[in-house]
């Protein structure tokens, strides 16, 4: 009994895993080093592209439940993660490269898991994952399109990675270390802003010069989570004050006072060698990256090892196509995982490879997959994502983690922590829910 999974970034290394631990035999395809995609650069699975974060720790946050509920699973990614992860406050970072190096480690020294370096481009027909994700090769991606007919609308979004730069480069007498509110620890340098510098910073980036698209990627559509930090300047000269460069929770420490606004530089490496300007994913050239994110107090002289890049991501219409379990419709096994599924994030992306490769081994040992309530967070995405009609295109965006997505508790939380009372009382019931629902199989 041998199943097909292709593409061993996040999702397909979890599906693979999955399989491969129910004892399917599995064949991982993946083009590297063969062929690279325009934002890839490690040969290692499970390459993270845009930060080294997984976000939120904590399991009453949106993602911080859903690696948990992930963790119940059996995931590989979460158990990497841990022993790979550094310094990042109430977050979950990793050393990306440790990170991809352990994940490749455990996928490559499953007995039950082959792998084949090979880019694949005709679509499977039977007891396949596909893991490709948002930047599937132009070959695979016009062999689905051609399996899905008029059903097979592709939609495309941009994602934008932050510029890396090396920690002894940057001016410790101006970056100051601090934790939002002194929550975590001293996990992140932090750059301060005075309402001058702020504003000369900001004329300059809204109108810096931006990197030229490729003919087929012109006209985005920008997905809020990933907006290059050039176009959200753009909305106003508030705008980037009030997000990724917010200074609430910040004290300078040479006024005593807090900045009039401030850029976060985040931890890249274990041994803090190099750091990330949180917020700051861009497709400006790179020359103009070097010119105007120098103008960041305390990195004048600051040496980029990384600039930040925009590429295309491209996803299919699930709410069409796919069942709660993510197999194609009428198909024979056929699945799908990851962000070409529409799921947003790098969780998200590995949990829904989580449930790919659980239900095909399912359905290969003959039996029936789980079907995860909608009171997890994982089944909620799934909700949002997956099944929506059958028969016509169902429009939608791409979607990460959140508590909207879960349904509401009868009880009331009111009180200056009723928010975070009630975010508890969610995660408690979620993992309550899939912990039921392991227990029926």
């Amino acid at each position: 009994m041998t199943a097909k999974v292709i593409g061993a970034g996040l999702a397909g290394c979890e599906a693979a895993v999955q399989l491969a631990n129910r004892g399917i035999a599995v064949e991982l395809y993946e083009m590297k080093p063969k062929k690279f995609t325009p934002a890839h650069k490690y040969e290692g699975f499970a390459e993270l592209v845009c930060s080294n974060s997984l976000k939120a720790a904590r399991t009453d946050s949106a993602c911080g439940l859903l690696k948990a509920e992930m963790r119940m699973l059996g995931s590989v990614v979460c158990e990497a993660a841990e022993k790979t992860k550094v310094p990042a406050g109430g977050a979950l970072a990793v050393d990306r490269t440790a990170f991809s190096d352990e994940v490749t480690r455990i996928v490559r020294s499953n007995p039950n898991i082959t792998v084949i370096s090979e880019e694949v481009t005709d679509f499977p027909e039977k007891n396949s994952v596909i893991c490709t994700g948002p930047l599937t090769s132009d070959a695979f991606a016009e062999s689905i399109s051609k399996r899905f007919g008029q059903n097979g609308r592709f939609m495309s979004f941009f994602d934008a990675s932050a510029p890396i730069v090396t920690a002894d480069s940057i001016d410790r007498s101006i970056a100051f270390v601090q934790s939002r509110y002194d929550k975590g620890g001293d996990d992140y340098l932090n750059c301060p802003f005075t309402k001058e510098e702020y504003e000369r910073f900001w004329n300059e980036l809204v109108k810096a010069e931006p990197a030229e698209l490729h003919e087929f990627d012109k006209n985005p559509n920008v997905y809020e989570g990933c907006m290059p930090v050039e176009v959200l300047a753009k909305r106003g000269i508030d705008s980037v004050r009030y997000g990724c460069m917010k200074p609430v929770g910040l004290i300078d420490p040479r006024t005593g006072k807090r900045p009039y606004a401030a850029v976060q530089l985040r931890k890249e490496n274990a041994e803090g060698t190099m750091y990330n300007l949180v917020g700051f994913q861009t497709h400006l050239k790179f020359g103009e990256q070097k010119r105007v994110f120098s103008m960041i107090p305390g990195l004048e002289n600051a040496e980029f090892v990384r600039y930040g890049v925009m590429h295309r991501n491209t996803y299919i219409c699930s709410r069409t196509l796919l069942d709660k379990n993510f197999m194609l419709k009428g198909s024979d096994n056929v699945f799908f995982g990851g962000q070409i599924t529409g799921v947003e994030g790098y969780v998200e992306s590995a949990a829904s490879g989580i449930i790919a490769g659980r239900a095909l081994a399912d359905r290969l040992l003959g039996k029936e997959p789980i079907t995860l309530p909608n009171t997890t967070m994982l089944g909620a995405l799934i909700d949002y994502v997956c099944d929506w009609d059958d028969g016509y295109y169902v429009e939608f965006d791409p979607m990460g983690s959140n508590m909207g997505l879960l349904p509401p508790l009868s009880e009331e939380f009111r009180g200056k922590d009723g928010k975070q009372r009630k975010y508890q009382a969610l995660a408690e019931r979620a993992l309550a829910d899939l912990e039921r629902e392991l227990h029926k199989q």
